[in-house]
């Protein structure tokens, strides 16, 4: 055992203590670096213009409930040149402003409280930050702490939340907005901004219609690593291009999917199932499959447009309509994913590497209407229940126990229409257990299904070894034999490929990949077909050769399963994403100071080189809209799904067979960048906003 004394000489090591600080080289580097600022910024003063140029399809339950903003316009930062006394002295009065975190994590959100806080403190030193702690609890509870220049310095360009972390609490009640009104006036705040995602912006909207007439200003900022936060007008002009976050989880994740790729060319023994973040959007798995050219990328919004034409076409031929050939059932996604095994399988790729947006579930039918009835009841019944469902029926049994009473009573009452008939409890109870458990998790605060606590992967990697099994069984499923490898096993046992060929193999003439025949499914029917084309007698055993050559031809599945999310939230931020936030942080500052409420900060053109981006205030209130929450009608903000028709999914589509790659040779897989700092945000973009700008341009 070490003494004392060899210990303390160790803790007294300066140079032990350098090389084992928690502050390496690089992160210290990434402290000290100041990320670009919009050309706009470098003006003394900027002032908003407002602009008619976009126009919005303004919600009647939004315009009665959000009076006071909901006539709000774009507004574009400008230099703001000459200004007049007045707005000089407004713009550098000394201000109170509070910030706050709201929702999970996002690479960069520590940039858009440095932006705040550098250009609050070049207007005037003596403005005051405030960082509310634990997320909208520390606006509940009055819990804030002043930020000082060197609490921003330390988190300067470094990811996470850490500064003054983040909590999940919405502020969607009476009490909550009165408790939040209380705060703000004890602290004197003259602005609050919410830093947050559709939720967290729609609280955003909601806070600046209550403090409207207090004085006290409210500004949103575009945060979620799903990247479902983007903002078109009604003609379908992008003012937000993608929230902060997206760029940076993207990356991490895809770094750790080409690892993958890497691992399953070099072995080829395994299926890596790579299931990453995106409950209702699936932006990451296609930026990560860009990033990677992984060999099957599922994208829940193309499976949620299928159609099945054969079912389409035999329904005409009947003088019938049927409406199930629209979207695709869960059997049929399974079947799919097969036949892109299969189909590598028979070039030597028994492996491969296959992203699912962890949400999928959500864009097929069956499950869809699972979710929307079982969110329908559980929501019911914590409303009309001094306690929750969940409370109440802890066990699965105890579920399904309710669930049948229910379909009983609809039953029995003649009902035509419910929520839950018999029909829903049979299929329901169809479905594999684990995946009951799934569907009856209890919901978030938000009232949503939590797809991250299902196995999505699970369930469709089930269906799909399933219907392998049944492939393998008929002879379907085989693992092509390199030709050459195949010659060479028999010379060296001293026998005649040719000879052999054309009974074992049904592709012998001149492919370079081997098919066993479809009707040799074990050694037992291999010794059949050798025995009908008098290669050996009845008595004699397979040669060793050949049966070492069948053995190879039985394809052995197996998968890895990997989750990608929280690693991701927690990523340190690419140059895209530190940039982005810091002249994000600088934006809001411009809308404080020139009198925005119920604004929402954005940068537009961030597909373009950074010389066009151009800062603006969004109007939240004309983005809100009705939508089932919790199972009843609520005012949010909508999120935005990928569009199918868009160049950079267009794109992906067209070179899914590519990275598919089941042809003799390399995989197509492609390395992406690792995170770094260079100085030159314009390298370092989504490759989804630069294909669809190039897409634009054509």
């Amino acid at each position: 055992m070490s003494s004392s004394r060899e210990i303390e000489a160790i803790l007294n090591n300066p140079e032990i203590h350098r090389i084992t600080s928690r502050m390496n080289p690089e992160t210290m580097r990434r402290q000290d670096m100041v990320p670009a600022l919009c050309k706009v910024f470098s003006a003394s003063m900027t002032r908003l213009r407002e602009t008619d140029e976009f126009v919005f399809d303004v919600d009647n339950e939004a315009r009665k409930r959000l009076s006071e903003i909901i006539d709000n316009r774009v507004q574009i930062v400008e230099d703001a040149g000459d200004a007049s006394p007045e707005i000089s002295e407004n713009w550098r009065k000394k201000r109170r402003i509070g910030v706050v975190f709201s929702g999970g994590p996002a690479p960069g959100g520590h940039n858009v409280i440095a932006g705040i806080f550098d250009a609050a403190k070049k207007a005037n030193p003596d403005t005051e930050i405030w960082g509310f702690l634990m997320g909208p609890d520390g606006i509940l509870e009055n819990r804030a702490v002043a930020l000082t220049a060197e609490r921003v310095r330390r988190y300067r360009n470094l990811g996470g939340f850490g500064m003054i972390k983040t909590g999940r609490t919405k502020i969607d009640t009476p009490k909550k907005m009165s408790l939040s009104r209380e705060t703000c006036k004890k602290l004197g705040l003259d602005a609050l901004v919410i830093v947050g995602g559709d939720d967290s912006n729609t609280n955003a909207a909601f806070l600046a219609q209550e403090l409207y007439a207090d004085g006290i200003q409210v500004i949103g900022v575009p945060k979620t690593i799903d990247g479902d936060v983007q903002v078109r007008d009604a003609a379908g002009n992008v003012l937000c291009a993608v929230s902060f976050g997206f760029h940076s989880a993207a990356r991490a994740f895809a770094q750790e999917v080409s690892n993958l790729c890497t691992d399953c060319s070099s072995d080829m023994k395994y299926w890596h199932i790579c299931k990453v973040m995106g409950r209702s959007a699936s932006h990451l798995a296609l930026e990560v499959a860009l990033q990677t050219h992984a060999n099957i990328t599922l994208i829940g919004e193309d499976v949620a447009g299928y159609v099945d034409e054969k079912r389409i076409e035999a329904a005409e031929k009947s003088g019938t309509v049927d409406y199930t050939a629209y979207g695709i059932t869960l059997r049929h996604l399974s079947r799919v994913v097969c036949d892109a095994i299969v189909r590598r399988a028979a070039v030597g790729k028994n492996c491969g590497v296959m992203v699912i947006p962890e949400g999928i579930l959500e864009f097929i039918n069956e499950i869809q209407v699972f979710i929307i009835k079982l969110n329908t009841i559980i929501g019911e019944y914590n409303r009309t229940h001094d306690t929750d469902f969940h409370s109440d029926f802890v066990l699965l049994e105890e579920k399904r126990e309710y669930l049948r009473r229910l379909a009983k009573t609809y039953f029995e009452s003649g009902k035509t229409v419910s929520v839950w008939n018999t029909r829903d409890d049979d299929l329901f109870n169809d479905i594999p257990e684990f995946f009951q458990e799934g569907l009856l998790l209890e919901r978030d605060s938000h009232g949503n299904f939590q797809f991250s606590l299902v196995e999505t992967d699970k369930v469709i990697m089930g269906l799909v070894k399933d219907y392998l099994d049944i492939l393998k069984e008929n002879g379907i499923y085989k693992m092509g034999i390199e030709r050459e490898y195949y010659r060479r096993m028999l010379l060296v046992a001293g026998l005649d490929p040719d000879t052999y060929g054309p009974v074992l193999f049904r592709n012998y003439g001149d492919a370079m990949y081997l098919l066993v025949k479809e009707t040799i499914m074990s050694l037992k029917t291999l010794k059949q077909a050798l025995i009908r084309a008098n290669l050996i007698g009845e008595d004699q055993a397979v040669p060793p050769a050949v049966e070492k050559i069948y053995n190879k031809s039985v394809p052995q599945f197996k998968t890895q399963r990997h989750f990608y999310g929280y690693d991701g939230r927690g990523s340190i931020p690419t140059e895209f994403d530190c940039v982005y936030t810091y002249n994000l942080g600088w934006t809001v500052f411009s809308l404080i100071a020139n009198g925005a409420t119920g604004q929402m900060a954005a940068i537009r053109n961030l597909e373009k080189m950074f010389s066009q981006w151009e800062p603006v205030g969004v109007p939240i209130a004309p983005l809100m809209h009705l939508e089932e929450r919790n199972g009843k009608l609520s005012l949010v903000l909508e999120k935005s799904l990928v569009d199918v028709q868009s160049p950079a999914f267009l794109t992906t589509k067209a070179l899914r067979e590519k990275w598919l790659s089941a042809i003799p040779g390399d995989d197509d897989y492609r390395i992406p960048e690792p995170v770094h700092f260079t100085g030159n945000v314009d390298d370092d973009r989504p490759l989804t906003l630069l294909l669809n700008d190039i897409g634009k341009l054509n």
